[in-house]
């Protein structure tokens, strides 16, 4: 429907009606205007699947939904590194969502994994942004194909659990633009998604369902957001100042009380009723978007997308480790000849989702004890309960045995479901003693050890250096055991790289001393350093990098070059590299690119991801893999000038195995051509006056004109200060000193000087 047909709508409805349209006709419904034709239709929950409720709805996953297929969470997703695999997941959601005449799926959840404690990581994609916005704008684009909306959320800064309905999140303005905002500028740009959730907690002091800054100036104005803005489940504080901001929907219901609040607030003057009419607006274009290309056909095909299901776990499996065996081959891929041992209870029955409003009721879960009968025949010991941290000796003893008497133990170890959840925060990086005891045990009677885990966030491994191979499988949907034996067994060559970075302590973590500290306030103190660009910058030693991962495979890197050695911020920089697969399997590749700024005043990381790319190679196959940067790739946010701006200097271009791990690296230089001219004072310091050719200029005829200056720089030649001292003195020195270091030097030749800088 067009937008004069909307506008004739919406004036055709009372005001009572129109303040009825802004929120939810129960829990999942938007309102509908009967005498009008307006349909209601409906949203739900599910960045990895669909938890459609009808009765007893709540947002936290406590009551059953109907049963559907769960996917990979965003966790494992991520790990592909996959964008075609994220909008083919995408694509298969979608059609489900017609199946069933869901208008839109509450998801791609894009927030930054600012700590590993973060309760609700586990559906969010990486610590970084790059990372994040470019595949949650993928599985967008893939929904979105099949004619259903998407929700992209918690926008913004939603990093903790703890408090969230009111903590204020403190952040800085840069940080904010390069960390915490990219991956939904991306999704919002790229994406296209037809709604955005807004997030419950403040930003220094300001509820964002309240910030026009956010919602109206940033999302639409800036980024050209065309869709509606609904509030999280309960997000709403002033329903009035909300709706102000930018807020349109909320949801769930307030049974009447906030809508009544609106019509007041129009009676009484303090609500302009065009605010009301362009919510209106934008609430009833994607209702009718959804409603003009219903698919009624569509069919929910469970058996085909349980097997959608599985190729995209496969894709996402992360091999940390795979150390030799005693004959010099690795310990992965099994053997089907082997004598196998399987231990641990996620072997038969996984834990493969996360707790919370993502949780689905799962058609069927397929473990890997259950897959592997088609490949060999295993011994299978459950090792432990996961409802309990101590050992249960009787488990212990009998998986003990089962290891000792097999060539090879495979362990199915993670995280509990009371360990992770929407809701509440981690407070420790550590398995479950039970596990990490039983384990250690196994190590003591086998020599080769594999263990699979099954978590939604990073974990401490004390265990790391004596098992065999480490197999991450983090929460792989409901065909996670089929996937897993897959990659054991070598069918799939493993291809996941980790999207955020394993720590060796908690107390290594960047936000450690301020993340869960605060009752009401939550300081990003840490700033942009975040996740890798911490640790790399800091040089500190980790389990596992961001970007790591292992394969089957090998591959060999060749002939890194630009299509240019300097460039201006106005410039596109071509990129090219060769990788081939040097292995004897076929295999996949992500090759990663990350900028790394060279000697910058501004503090900086030591790189950042600017670009990355999946390739499948065949044993000697080479392929050419090109990017292209533009002036964002070098870019940092002036706070100062409120723009995103480009440091004038050198760059490495780097192709890097992991964030640690340089393999090919070359150098440009970038030039500022966009920067407004600085307006100079009698504060600004010398260094840069020094550093701007224009004031260099000014300052060398200005100042050559000055006897007493030219006859103290003669004196300096040769004697206690060298000229090289004067300069590093006088590189912080303002402007108005030289009138006390200069002989003859007046304020009005400063002014003078002053004058010409800024003519």
């Amino acid at each position: 429907m067009d937008k004069e047909k909307i506008r004739d709508l919406i004036s055709q409805m009372t005001l009572e009606e129109k303040a009825g349209m802004c929120s939810g006709a129960d829990f999942w419904h938007t309102k509908a205007a009967e005498r009008l034709g307006i349909p209601s239709v409906m949203v739900s929950d599910g960045p990895h699947g669909l938890r459609k409720q009808s009765e007893a709805a709540d947002h936290l996953g406590i009551n059953d939904s109907i049963k559907a297929v769960c996917f990979p969470a965003g966790c494992a997703l991520a790990s592909s590194f996959d964008r075609d695999l994220a909008k083919k997941m995408g694509e298969t959601i979608g059609q489900e969502c017609q199946a069933e005449d869901i208008s839109t799926i509450l998801g791609p959840a894009v927030n930054i994994k600012r700590s590993p404690l973060c309760g609700r990581n586990f559906e969010y994609y990486s610590e970084d942004p790059y990372a994040a916005s470019e595949m949650s704008a993928a599985f967008i684009r893939g929904v979105q194909s099949k004619n259903v909306g998407t929700s992209v959320k918690h926008f913004l800064a939603n990093n903790q659990e703890k408090r969230r309905m009111t903590n204020s999140s403190d952040v800085d303005e840069r940080t904010l633009r390069e960390i915490y905002m990219v991956p939904f500028e991306g999704a919002v740009k790229n994406g296209k998604p037809w709604t955005v959730m807004n997030s419950y907690n403040q930003i220094n002091g300001t509820f964002v369902g309240e910030s026009k800054e956010y919602l109206t100036d940033l999302l639409r104005a800036e980024w050209g957001f065309d869709g509606y803005v609904m509030s999280d489940w309960g997000a709403v504080n002033d329903r009035v100042e909300a709706l102000k901001a930018g807020m349109d929907l909320e949801m769930p219901s307030s049974n009447g009380m906030n809508d009544a609040l609106i019509v007041k607030a129009v009676q009484d003057g303090t609500l302009d009723e065009a605010v009301v009419d362009q919510a209106c607006e934008r609430i009833l274009n994607i209702i009718y978007r959804y409603m003009e290309s219903r698919d009624a056909s569509a069919v929910f095909d469970r058996e085909k997308d349980h097997g959608t299901a599985a190729s995209v776990e496969e894709e996402c499996i992360v091999l940390l480790k795979n150390d030799s065996d005693g004959n010099g081959k690795p310990i992965l891929p099994l053997g089907r000849e082997q004598k196998i041992a399987f231990i641990g209870k996620y072997a038969q029955a996984p834990r493969y989702q996360g707790g919370g409003s993502s949780h689905i009721n799962s058609w069927k879960v397929e473990s890997a004890l259950e897959a592997v009968k088609d490949f060999a025949d295993v011994a299978y010991a459950k090792g432990f309960d996961d409802a309990q941290d101590q050992a249960d000796e009787a488990l212990e003893a009998e998986a003990v045995q089962a290891a000792e008497d097999a060539d090879a133990a495979v362990i199915f170890a993670g995280l509990p479901d009371s360990f992770e959840s929407e809701g509440y925060d981690r407070t420790h990086l550590n398995l479950p003693e039970c596990q990490n005891r039983l384990i250690s045990k196994i190590c003591d009677v086998q020599k080769n050890v594999v263990v699979v885990l099954h978590n939604g966030s990073p974990v401490v491994m004390p265990w790391k250096d004596r098992v065999s191979a480490i197999v991450e499988a983090y929460l792989g949907g409901q065909a996670v055991g089929k996937a897993e034996v897959r990659v054991l067994f070598g069918e799939v060559n493993p291809s996941g790289r980790l999207s955020e970075t394993f720590p060796n302590r908690l107390e290594d973590t960047p936000c450690y001393l301020t993340y869960g500290k605060g009752r009401d306030h939550a300081e990003y103190r840490e700033g942009v350093f975040v996740g890798y660009r911490y640790y790399t910058t800091r040089d500190m030693d980790v389990q596992y990098p961001f970007g790591y991962g292992l394969s089957y495979t090998t591959f060999g890197y060749s002939d890194l070059a630009t299509d240019k050695s300097g460039l201006t911020d106005a410039d596109t920089l071509s990129v090219s590299v060769d990788v081939k697969n040097t292995g004897d399997r076929s295999g996949k590749e992500v090759v990663q690119l990350y900028v790394a700024p060279v000697n910058s005043e501004v503090p900086r990381p030591l790189r950042e991801l600017k670009g990355f790319e999946k390739v499948s190679l065949e044993p000697g196959e080479k392929k050419t893999v090109a990017f292209t940067l533009d002036d964002r790739a070098f870019a940092v946010w002036n706070a100062d000038l409120h723009c995103w701006d480009v440091p004038d200097g050198a760059y490495k271009i780097q192709i890097c195995r992991n964030a640690r791990e340089v393999i090919l690296e070359t150098e440009v230089q970038v030039k500022n051509t966009k920067r407004p001219r600085q307006k100079y004072t009698a504060n600004t310091c010398m260094g840069e006056l020094f550093a701007d050719p224009k004031a260099q200029q000014i300052l060398g005829q200005m100042m050559g004109n000055n006897e007493q200056a030219k006859e103290m720089e003669e004196k300096s030649q040769g004697e206690a200060v060298s000229q090289e001292m004067l300069a590093a003195m006088m590189q912080d020195m303002p402007l108005r000193q030289l009138i006390s270091f200069v002989p003859g030097m007046t304020w009005e030749a400063v002014d003078q000087i002053l004058n010409a800088l800024n003519a």
